[in-house]
């Protein structure tokens, strides 16, 4: 297994300063051209830089071993799965896009993984911060269902890692709060999902909450019908109907407590 995390470690590497300068460059964008007014409070921030901070402790000791199992039953370590294919890149990422819409779905229709996923939407309002706002649990499920689609079609490790950096570089891009001119995004929203369309995901109606579930491409909500019509406006009450958010340690708690909630 340390030959295996050997091998990950280089890929993994420009993944995370990617996706850090992703954040750091829309955290400050949508602090000088905020397209919704943000709370004064800093306690949200402060939950979901918990929330995230959890996840990076904990990580190492849950998600990578997940990983590495998997790196080892596909034989990751092979010279051939170390290097891009170009002709099945662009097949592999749509796939994994795809999975990851139906994955997303049922973290809304399965009620042991709602109760995981509600923590996310517990967020009252939406910013960089609430792309890294998961519980521990729901980090870890999906680690373990994202295996079933790599290990089928034996998915090569850098076409693996390719996803998961667009994956998180989108996922910090449609829950910000930068403002975008209204003919930008509406072009960028017939190809990906934009933050004009995950802030509808968001709000406090559940018909909704359930509904626009893409998180690259925007077209899986149009062709198997969950696509909300319902516009973003800067005033859209974001969270849940009737639920307030939690302190951290409520949010940690709240997938194992009797009523879910």
């Amino acid at each position: 297994m340390g030959e295996v995390f050997a091998n990950l470690a280089p890929l993994i590497g420009p993944k995370a300063l990617l996706g850090g300068f992703v954040f750091a460059a829309l955290f400050a964008g949508e602090r000088l051209a905020s397209a919704a007014p943000p709370p004064h409070s800093t306690a949200r921030l402060v939950r979901n830089l918990g929330l995230w901070a959890i996840v990076l402790l904990l990580s190492p000791l849950i998600v990578t071993p997940v990983t590495a199992f998997g790196a080892n039953h596909l034989l990751w370590t092979r010279p051939e799965t170390m290097t891009l294919n170009p002709a099945l890149l662009l097949f592999d990422l749509v796939v994994l896009d795809l999975w990851t819409y139906w994955v997303h779905r049922a973290w809304h229709r399965a009620p042991v993984m709602w109760r995981f996923h509600k923590v996310h939407h517990f967020d009252e309002f939406l910013d960089t911060t609430s792309a890294f706002r998961f519980h521990i649990g729901e980090v870890l499920i999906s680690a373990l269902l994202r295996l079933v689609p790599i290990m089928l079609l034996a998915i090569p490790i850098l076409h693996v890692v390719a996803f998961e950096t667009l994956l998180l570089c989108a996922v910090i891009f449609h829950h910000s709060n930068l403002r975008l001119p209204a003919g930008l995004e509406a072009a960028l929203s017939k190809v990906f999902v934009t933050p004009s369309i995950h802030w509808v995901h968001h709000h406090a109606v559940m018909s909704d909450t359930h509904s626009n579930y893409a998180t690259i491409l925007s077209v899986w909500d149009r062709l198997f019908g969950s696509r909300s019509r319902t516009k973003r406006t800067p005033k859209m009450k974001i969270g849940l109907e009737s639920v307030e958010d939690k302190p951290l340690l409520g949010l940690m708690l709240t997938p194992f407590m009797r009523s879910g909630e």
